[in-house]
């Protein structure tokens, strides 16, 4: 097999489990979704996810030295006001990051 080939079979592998453990649970739940643990399941789990990510995000930050982590601590604190203002994940993810982004490109808080 080539490799163009190998890679083409590894990716449509890879296309298919996704698809398979992403359909799943809909295939196999569609009866129960009004069972009380899914519900609690798709109401807490996101925010939990989310606290966690941010979480093990800022656990590498010294805040301890200068610049003393202004520039994480700047843009998590942008991405929750920007969420507050305007409750749109993806626009106030986006804002937090082109923010970080642009602190550490410009040297902004070196």
């Amino acid at each position: 097999m080539s490799d163009l080939g190998y890679l083409m079979a590894v990716i449509l592998v890879m296309a298919l489990a996704t698809f398979v453990t992403r359909a799943t649970p809909f295939l196999l739940l569609h009866r129960r979704a009004d069972h009380p643990l899914l519900i609690f399941l798709g109401r807490y789990t996101p925010p939990a996810i989310m606290t966690i990510l941010v979480i093990y995000s800022l656990a590498s930050v010294d805040f301890i030295e200068p610049p003393h982590g202004a520039a994480e601590l700047i843009a998590t604190l942008l991405t929750l006001a920007a969420h507050l203002l305007w409750r749109h994940a993806l626009l106030s993810i986006a804002a937090g990051t082109a923010f970080y982004m642009y602190a550490l490109q410009s040297g902004l808080f070196v």
